[in-house]
């Protein structure tokens, strides 16, 4: 049976009936699942916070879901006034640890709520995970990790999974690591949030985009949704053309978070391509090339000669040689006319021509600075795109453009970048940033 099917809101907040974990619980599903109830619960805490005098369990249950509600500062205000008990006391954590984002004060006394929670008699484990995310949150990993180990029962609970899981990816550890903690948190609890969007940046990560799709999706079905989840979930409905569906997610970010800079930026582009109509012809048309021009020269038969001053150049795709002109090649020490028959001769199998597709207003210039790079700039030339940290919307359009490597990226232009579809003004800054700290800059830059 659904939590909505059995959940009376009114009954459950204002009523004198049991509030505890697991009611809390059963509110938090029900939340994920039916907005109206998100309706229903601030009807209710408004009805009890219009009551002329509560009870101090009143207040609990005031303060509890003035917190659920997203509303921290009134909660921690209104849970000073509760019973003082466990419930109060976590919760005051968690109103702590939610303005610890803004105000890292809140850190600390997040961390001494949750203490005094476990010492009223709260479940020592859910404190314990609790303390330790906020310490994460903090960036004390290792502080993190101490906390968690000395948890008594850890291996029942999906929230220490779910949080090892996490700690584990953000580490760099071995997938095969991570998705078993990730499993086991989930085998507990099918709905766990933590674990679901953890999982779903792995398999965004590997390109499994429906696999990550089904773990975001899963991950808001428990309220409150997570900023990450709403917005790698837009990014994903964008590459299926659900334009609507992505907006939905990046407004409901900025309905709790008004001036969030990426969703606001995010909807700004979506919208903007969603009223783009291509005709699926050229769509086809325009894939076929793409894919042709993220072909690896590497995939072709060369001589050691052209090899060799191919990658010092930083020619990796029939997409760089397509962007490289005649001259351009010919200034390439140990290049000569056979290198260049042999380059064309590959090109002509593919339906393309060397220079077809470099910018004329700055060839020169682009080859007199490409031609001959440094030693250091080879190296860097040839560090993988990864290495650049993009978020998932430039790294995926990237990914469709066959850019593997810096030097392949540092060989296109701002145009050659937003002609890929969902590549906007917000991805291109972002790719700018990210090579101006390796002091570099894309072509015609």
């Amino acid at each position: 049976m659904s939590p909505t099917a059995t959940l009376d809101i009114r009954d459950l907040v204002t009523g004198t009936g049991p509030f505890g974990p697991g009611e809390i619980r059963q509110l938090l599903e029900g939340l994920g699942a039916d907005p109206a109830i998100h309706r229903d619960l601030r009807i209710a805490v408004q009805e009890l916070e219009a009551a002329g005098d509560r009870s101090p369990a009143a207040s609990v249950k005031v303060g509890v879901c003035q917190q659920l509600l997203g509303r921290s500062r009134e909660a921690l205000e209104t849970l000073k006034s509760a019973d003082g008990g466990a419930l109060a006391l976590f919760f005051q954590g968690r109103a702590h640890a939610a303005l610890a984002a803004t105000d890292a004060a809140h850190a600390d006394k997040a961390r001494e709520a949750f203490d005094a929670a476990q010492r009223a008699g709260y479940d020592a484990t859910a404190c314990g995970v609790a303390t330790a995310d906020v310490l994460r949150a903090a960036g004390r990993t290792r502080d993190a990790e101490v906390v968690l180990e000395k948890l008594p029962q850890r291996e029942a609970s999906a929230d220490y999974w779910a949080l090892r899981g996490a700690m584990l990816a953000d580490a760099g550890a071995a997938t095969e690591e991570t998705v078993a903690a990730l499993e086991k948190a989930l085998a507990i609890d099918a709905g766990n949030p933590t674990a679901l969007f953890a999982m779903g940046v792995l398999h965004d990560r590997f390109g499994n985009d429906e696999e990550a799709k089904s773990c975001y999706e899963r991950s808001l079905q428990r309220y409150p949704g997570t900023v990450g989840a709403l917005v790698n979930l837009g990014l994903l409905y964008e590459d299926e053309d659900d334009f609507d569906a992505a907006q939905q997610c990046y407004q409901r970010v900025l309905d709790a978070f008004p001036d969030h800079p990426r969703a606001r930026l995010f909807l700004k582009d979506s919208t903007a391509s969603g009223d783009l109509k291509i005709d699926e012809q050229e769509l086809r048309t325009r894939d076929r090339i793409e894919q042709v021009m993220g072909l690896p020269v590497t995939d072709f038969e060369l001589s050691v000669r052209s090899r060799n001053c191919l990658q010092k150049m930083g020619i990796l795709t029939l997409g760089d040689l397509a962007r490289t002109t005649e001259a351009e090649l010919l200034e390439s020490k140990n290049f000569g006319e056979t290198s260049l028959v042999e380059i064309k001769e590959m090109l002509a199998s593919k339906g393309l021509s060397l220079g077809q597709m470099a910018a004329p207003a700055i060839a020169e210039e682009a080859a007199a600075d490409i031609a001959e790079p440094s030693a250091d700039d080879q190296e860097v030339f040839s560090l993988p795109i990864t290495d650049l940290n993009l978020s998932v919307r430039a790294r995926k359009c990237t990914t469709k453009l066959g850019i593997t490597t810096i030097g392949e990226l540092v060989r296109r232009t701002a145009e050659d970048l937003m002609e890929c579809k969902n590549f906007g003004v917000t991805s291109l800054n972002e790719v700018r940033e990210k090579l101006v700290e390796r002091g570099l800059k894309l072509r015609g830059d």
